[in-house]
Formats: structure tokens, sequence, C-alpha cells
């Protein structure tokens, strides 16, 4: 099977089982990293084909809607992936990736991760997608989701949090910001991904800025 017919298969597969999933986390999301990966992995040397049908898989089933399973997304990746005959390197590398790619991850403290710059690529374009106008607009959709209080002065944000804090927080959406969004500017791994995250990261200042004056009723 050639290439571009692996990633067909999986952007069908990918696109039919997010079809009821969370506005944030959907297809369109997938849709949108498959296509900064593209973008980065251009001035990148890498292996376009781990690229692509990593962004594309990278979110098949997010442990935050399996209850916190970590397990679940690699395997059902590492099941298509056999399924269609894709060969067993780069089905291994792709699961890697998808293992050691998210950023909760990073909040751990361990020498040993995998490393590749297909996973940098991969990396950066989900993290692209969670700032700016989009990361905003996703940040407050699944607040909404989790029936979060846009704000609470009272609430401060927790800027020690290992990987559990983080996914057992229930904190105002607000907080996220500082927790998790205004941080992945400065964990960019690719010069194109530093360039974009940066002005995506000012529109977010702008906003909040924009925010608390509203909030206060100062604008």
């Amino acid at each position: 099977m050639a290439k571009i017919e692996f990633v067909e298969k999986t952007r069908g597969f990918v696109k039919e089982t997010l079809k009821d999933a969370e506005g944030g986390h959907d297809w369109f999301h997938t849709h949108r990293v498959f296509l900064n990966a593209k973008l980065l992995g251009q001035s990148e040397d890498v292996d376009v084909l781990v690229v692509e049908l990593a962004s594309l898989l990278h979110d098949i089933a997010d442990p935050k809607f399996h209850d916190g399973d970590e397990t679940i997304g690699p395997r059902l990746a590492k099941d298509f992936l056999n399924s269609i005959a894709v060969d067993e390197k780069t089905i291994a590398h792709v699961v890697a990736i998808i293992k050691n790619m998210s950023f909760k991850n990073s909040l751990e403290k361990n020498d040993k991760k995998f490393t590749s710059k297909e996973l940098e690529v991969v990396q950066d374009a989900d993290r692209l997608d969670a700032i700016g106008a989009i990361g905003i607009a996703r940040t407050f959709n699944y607040g909404g989701f989790k029936n979060r209080a846009l704000y609470d002065p009272d609430v401060a944000p927790n800027l020690n949090m290992t990987k559990e804090d983080y996914k057992k927080s229930s904190a105002p959406t607000i907080n996220h910001f500082y927790e998790k969004l205004l941080l992945l500017k400065d964990k960019m791994n690719t010069v194109t991904g530093k360039k974009i995250a940066k002005q995506r990261h000012q529109y977010m200042l702008d906003y909040l800025e924009q925010f608390y004056g509203e909030w206060n009723g100062k604008r």
C-alpha cells in the first residue's frame, strides 16, 4: 500500500472515531494539528509518514475522556496501523510519539523520555492548537463541558503542578492559562513553531488583559 493510502485510511478512521467527540478534541482539532504538523515538518528533517500518522492518531482516545487511562490511545493506534499493514518500525515510532507528547508528561521528572524530531514536530503542532484564538476557544469549550467556573479570584493558579495535580484539577478555566497555555511558548521545539507560538502567546496576554478589565468593570 502506498504511503498516501495509509494516510487516507487513517484520516477516515480518525474522522469516524471522533465524530461525537467534545468540540475541543474532535476531528477538527485533529485536522488542524495534522495541517500544523505538515507545515512544521517542511523545515525539519523528518519521516513525513510518521509525522502524518502520529498527528492524525495523537488524540484517538484522549485519557481525559477515558477515566485517565493513558493506554487506550496508543493501543487503538497500534491496532489500527497493524490492521492496514503499516510496517512495524513506523508503528513503534508513532505509538512512542502518542505516549510521550502530552503536556502533562512534561510535568514528570524522568530522564529516560523518548525523543525524536518527529515527536518534536507533532508536539509543537498540537501545542499550537492549544494557544492563540483557537486555543482560547478550546479552553472555554472544555471548561463548559466540565461545568467549571470561568474565573474565581479566590482560587489561585497552581504554578507547581505535578502530573497527578494536572489530571485531577477542577480549577476555574482562567487558571488553565497560567497552569499550561502561557507556558507552551517556551516549550516549543521547532524554529517555525517558536515563531508562530510567539504571536499566539501575545494574543492570549492581550485577551487576559481585556478579560480582567471587563471582569472588574473597567472596560
